[in-house]
């Protein structure tokens, strides 16, 4: 297993939760609703590189349109080398966290 940064974790997950289309603008808002935090534009577009290099996620321009000045949007999707580190992370994380009582009562 590769080992990612917390936001390479968080961008591929939240590509594999996301119902919705799955670029930049969005990605940013579901990351920013999950956590609650600000996430700009660049602590999005960086990850999504990183993994896209990685092989973890595949892009590919939709239509041009009008709106955007004539502009395409970039997709996103998780590939299946992404669903396995996911999972993969999902087991590391599960182990750490076995034993560990709740700790918002604390």
């Amino acid at each position: 297993m590769k080992y990612l940064s917390r936001p390479e974790e968080l961008v591929l997950l939240t590509l594999w939760k996301m119902e919705d289309e799955k670029y930049g603008v969005n990605i940013r808002k579901f990351l920013s609703d999950m956590t609650g935090k600000y996430w700009s534009i660049g602590s999005v577009y960086v990850p999504l590189d990183r993994l896209e290099s990685k092989g973890y996620v595949n892009s590919y321009l939709g239509n041009a349109t009008a709106e955007r000045g004539g502009k395409a949007k970039r997709f996103y999707e998780i590939t299946d080398e992404g669903l396995e580190q996911l999972s993969e992370i999902q087991k590391v994380y599960a182990a750490f966290w076995e034993d560990v009582p709740d700790l918002s009562t604390k």
